[in-house]
């Protein structure tokens, strides 16, 4: 019994075995069907862009603040106000202020004075020391008095002017057109300006007006150029894209965690007041626009027929060119030299050799049907190994008229 059940096992491996050797070395052999993929020589627009952020603001906007320090006693405007240049937005409590002028007056009226009593008393000594009876340095004396009061009067004068000044900078006026943007004050606060000029209101000049500051990567800013289209969208209103133009690209570069970018300026036209200063906008430059020429996929550029695919009877007539595309005419794959101009790395500007609408060849597929055959015969596929033993054979199996 156990004889019998290890003979059992022994044809039961040996068929297994058998099995496996058919189906690695009887082999299929697959009837290759070399298929190509065509594209029309066409003519169309090229375009390449970069995209990036930048938030929106106003071409105009001035800090308005003060040069003297005080309580608001008076705030006219708000958020929003639209103001004229000139027009009074507000007021600082003036009661120093005035008390500062009344005294450098008082301070004025005492040295001028002096001056008329130092002129008067130099005119004396100027008589008595022209007949002899007053010395030359009492002389020298009385107009030293003189020209001292002349300068005492000319500096309080001066002091004059400066609180005149400083009181006229507690009255806070628009120095442009335009709209409040925002308020920095309340009336009662006390605003200090020792050591820098607090700020009040923040007046944009014209909201219809507006631009975009972007910052561009340093691997795109090379291709961006003023004059150039810009399209960008804003959260705020997605389904509205705004158009505008990049005006200037600014040298000074902005490093942030190891990443170098600079800012580009884009101009943007607000006349139904969509655009709101501080928006984020998701901008698109088009750093090249060619409309209306000759194309070709650029992928074309880059075929080459294989020779070691080609059927019976197919030949290919090449060209010396450092651009060429590849037209199948009949059984023949045919080069053309051409010229081009620009390209976006998908569609690639065709300037001379071919003519619009022909079909030119861009990339070539193989698919196969299962075919039992004979056992110790491979497949005539060119990209597959073969047995050392079978290479010479396969080798002359292969070969195509070139």
């Amino acid at each position: 019994m156990k004889k019998n059940r290890k003979l059992w096992y022994v044809v039961g491996a040996i068929v297994l075995a058998a099995i496996i050797a058919w189906l690695l070395f009887g082999g299929h052999k697959k009837k290759e069907e070399v298929s190509f993929e065509t594209a029309k020589v066409e003519v169309a627009n090229i375009h390449t862009s970069i995209t990036a952020t930048g938030t929106i603001e106003p071409v105009t906007s001035v800090t308005v603040g003060t040069q003297v320090s005080g309580i608001v006693s008076k705030l006219y405007v708000d958020y929003n106000s639209v103001v004229k240049k000139g027009q009074v937005i507000a007021e600082l409590d003036k009661t120093n202020l005035m008390s500062e002028l009344n005294t450098a007056k008082a301070n004025l009226s005492s040295t001028q004075s002096a001056l008329n009593y130092q002129l008067a008393n130099f005119n004396r000594f100027k008589t008595l020391y022209d007949k002899g009876l007053v010395s030359a340095d009492e002389f020298e004396s009385a107009r030293l008095n003189y020209q001292q009061a002349q300068q005492q009067v000319s500096q309080a004068r001066e002091n004059v002017r400066r609180a005149q000044t400083n009181l006229g900078y507690a009255t806070i006026t628009s120095p442009i057109d335009g709209v409040v943007l925002s308020k920095s004050v309340e009336e009662g606060q006390t605003v200090a300006s020792s050591f820098n000029t607090p700020e009040l209101f923040v007046i944009a000049k014209d909201l219809t007006d507006m631009r975009v500051i972007a910052k561009i990567d340093e691997a795109d800013i090379g291709g961006v150029k003023e004059g150039q289209r810009v399209s960008f969208t804003v959260d705020a209103f997605p389904d509205d894209t705004f158009n505008g133009a990049v005006q200037q690209v600014r040298q000074e570069a902005t490093t942030e965690s190891n990443v170098v970018t600079y800012e580009v300026v884009i101009s943007a036209r607000n006349n139904d007041l969509k655009l709101k200063p501080g928006l984020t906008a998701n901008v698109t430059i088009f750093t090249l626009e060619k409309n209306n020429v000759l194309t070709a996929p650029a992928k074309a550029l880059r075929f080459t027929p294989n020779a070691a695919l080609l059927k019976e009877g197919q030949e290919i007539k090449d060209c010396h060119a450092d651009h060429k595309l590849w037209t199948k005419e009949g059984e023949t794959f045919v080069a053309h030299a051409v010229e081009i101009g620009t390209t976006n790395g998908v569609t690639t500007e065709i300037l001379s050799g071919i003519k619009e609408g022909t079909e030119v060849l861009t990339d070539f597929s193989i698919s196969g049907q299962s075919e039992m055959l004979p056992s110790g015969e491979q497949s005539n596929n060119p990209f597959m190994p073969r047995p050392p033993s079978s290479n010479n054979r396969n080798s002359q199996q292969n070969r195509r008229p070139q």
